[in-house]
């Protein structure tokens, strides 16, 4: 096996089937009421050793700023809702690619499990 140096790092950081209350949709049936959202979120790290704490991600920060998009108030569409989480996550130093899939479980009930969007963000190089 070769040695550290000569391996390529790659790591992602995870946040899973975290779930939400979010006064969300563009229909009026939707305006006056928080409906639950279920949200996914992967970021990729850029190559490195981490160290410590500090040389990685942190994924509280995914949850916190979840819970800031929600607390402004109503949004009408999902997507805006992936926008502003991925940009946070991005925001951070560590990230170089970010997905976000945000569903609705309620929205297309009984009919399917959940309706949502997927959303990625990448750095590219300058």
């Amino acid at each position: 096996m070769p040695g550290p140096d000569r391996l390529i790092r790659s790591q992602k950081v995870l946040v899973r089937g975290l779930k939400l209350d979010a006064f969300i949709g563009v229909y009026d049936h939707e305006k006056n009421r928080a409906q639950p959202l279920v949200i996914d979120v992967e970021v990729d790290l850029a190559p490195h050793r981490v160290e410590g704490i500090e040389g990685t991600f942190n994924y509280e920060a995914v949850v916190a700023a979840a819970q800031a998009i929600v607390a402004e108030g109503h949004i009408d569409l999902v997507e805006t809702f992936a926008e502003r989480l991925a940009g946070a996550c991005i925001g951070q130093d560590a990230a170089q690619r970010v997905r976000v899939c945000v569903l609705k479980p309620m929205a297309l009930a009984p009919q399917a499990d959940a309706a949502g969007v997927e959303l990625v963000l990448e750095r590219t190089a300058t």
